[in-house]
Formats: C-alpha cells, structure tokens, sequence
C-alpha cells in the first residue's frame, strides 16, 4: 500500500492538485497524511475503504479524511480536482468518508485554488481564496451516496460483486443459501454487519450503480428497466425520494 504524504513540505493549510483520468483508471489502495477533498467535473468515481463504498457523481465532492486507505476507481473520463487540509484547517468536517454536494461557489473557488503556485502568498489574495475554502468547506450538505460494506469476507466479496453488477431480483433466499445460512439467520447478520436490511442495501446499491450510465447519458428509461423496475416513473420516484433530485438531474450533469 502507498502512503501519500500530500506534499507535507508545503508550509500551506490548503494544497490544491489537479489530474485527469481515462474510464477503468484505479489508483490502488493508498493513504494520505492530510485530508482530502475530491471534486470531478466529468465522470463518476467510485472511493473504496474497508467499510464502504462511495460514488461521487459529476460536480459532486467527496471527502476522506486524512489517514483513511482507499481505493479510487473512474467510472468514465474524469476530470480530477484535490485539495488537501492540513488538520488545524478542517477541524468540522466529518471523521468518515462523506459524498458532499457542491455549491457553485465552492466549484468556482477549487477551479480557482488549482490555478495557484503551491506556495501561494498566504498573506494575500491567493491565501484569502484558501482560507474562503476552510469557510464554505463545513456547509456542503452531505448527500446519501455511500453504501456500507461487511467485514464477513464472503459476504463482502458477495456485496462487492453485486455493486460491481447488480442483479436486482437477487432474492434474501438466494443469498442465504449461497453464504450457508438460514433465511433468518442471513438477515439477522447482514443487518448486523451493514446496519441496513438486505432490501436497503440491495436498493442503495442498485441507485449507486445507475449513476455511472445516467451522467454517461444513458436513457433514464433503460436504466430503469434494467434495474428491474416495471416503469420509469417507478424509478424516478424511488430515485428522487433517495437522492432528492430526479434521475435526469444526474443525467444532465454527467454532459456538463
């Protein structure tokens, strides 16, 4: 595992880095010594850790904490921008990994902060771009974009393969007999593992997977079918209930 020390000899409570990445990109599991905020203006990506999942859509952020070994997976071309916070300078974000949604003046201020040399003037204008960030960082509203994972290995590699491809008619029965389990044993541990029913995970699963194909443009009725759902209104009302926002919103930010 890699450990990323985000460029400790910058002397700066904010460094901002930007990088752009092809669909398929991985950067293997690594960790850094400051936290991080991740924002893709194209593209979703997928952040990994041994407890969860998160999928970061299009003009979404996301924040892990420093210390925290994740993997970043790119689900389409992904036009990357980081910053990363020394601890005194985010004392009031959240200690795990959070999807974020972002204002238009939060994008405007990172699009700006990674135009900046790596050590800025403090003092000056370039420092007060830093500093309004360390403001407006704690407001971004969390959004329900992460999905737990078990510690259980077979049952974590079984989540993991279904989030990889869902099969939405996957039924309790048929994932208690392939763990070994009774039906009432298997829903007592997987709640006891995830902290949500199987039918509750399976859904945040199925709503994680139809992001990468909404912002890649894909119909909203094709996703929907393909999901299992009878109709497409049945899925954008699930959708919009989950997520607060229909499923073309995702769709027309995936072409911004």
């Amino acid at each position: 595992m890699d450990v990323d020390h985000s460029h400790p000899e910058l002397r700066r409570p904010v460094v901002a880095r930007g990088a752009d990445y092809e669909a398929g990109d991985v950067v293997p599991e690594h960790v850094h010594a400051r936290a991080q905020l991740l924002y893709g203006s194209t593209g979703v990506v997928m952040v990994e850790t041994s407890q969860g999942a998160w999928m970061m859509p299009p003009q979404r952020g996301l924040w892990i904490p420093a210390g925290v070994t994740h993997s970043v997976r790119m689900l389409g071309r992904v036009r990357m921008r980081s910053l990363y916070f020394t601890p005194r300078a985010v004392r009031a974000m959240p200690a795990a990994c959070e999807v974020l949604g972002m204002t238009p003046l939060m994008r405007n201020l990172l699009a700006e902060a990674v135009t900046l040399p790596a050590e800025y003037d403090v003092a000056g204008r370039d420092g007060m771009v830093m500093a309004l960030i360390q403001q407006e960082l704690p407001r971004l509203p969390i959004l329900p974009l992460s999905l737990p994972l078990p510690e259980d290995p077979a049952l974590a590699a079984r989540c993991r393969a279904f989030l990889a491809g869902p099969r939405p008619r996957d039924r309790i029965d048929d994932w208690a007999r392939a763990v070994g389990m009774s039906r009432r044993s298997f829903t007592r541990h997987f709640r006891a593992e995830t902290g949500l029913s199987f039918v509750a995970w399976r859904q945040q699963a199925c709503i994680m997977a139809a992001l990468p194909r909404l912002a890649a443009g894909e119909p909203v009725t094709s996703v929907a079918l393909d999901l299992g759902y009878a109709n497409p209104a049945a899925f954008s009302a699930m959708f919009t209930r989950s997520l607060g926002a229909p499923p073309r919103s995702y769709r027309e930010m995936g072409g911004a």
